[in-house]
């Protein structure tokens, strides 16, 4: 079943793997950052954001999960 919440999950998850298949948009090297060029902090930021993205897709289906369960436990009395 499709979710708004599942939509959001998948979004996520799906957003860093866009991010680094679309080469064209970082390889360059300008702008330089504390002297490292684009192409290395722009992947480096998403090893960070993809943790991010990858902590919040996991709670958020861990709070569906338990929504989930409440109402079949409640369903069920």
């Amino acid at each position: 079943m499709v979710t708004p919440v599942r939509v959001v999950i998948a979004v996520c998850l799906v957003a860093p793997f866009v991010a680094m298949l679309w080469v064209g948009s970082y390889a360059k090297t300008d702008p330089t950052f504390i002297g490292v060029p684009f192409f290395y902090w722009y992947q480096m930021a998403w090893v960070l954001i993809s943790t991010a993205l990858t902590m919040t897709a996991y709670r958020l289906w861990q709070r569906e999960q338990r929504a989930r369960a409440a109402a079949q436990g409640g369903a069920a009395e």
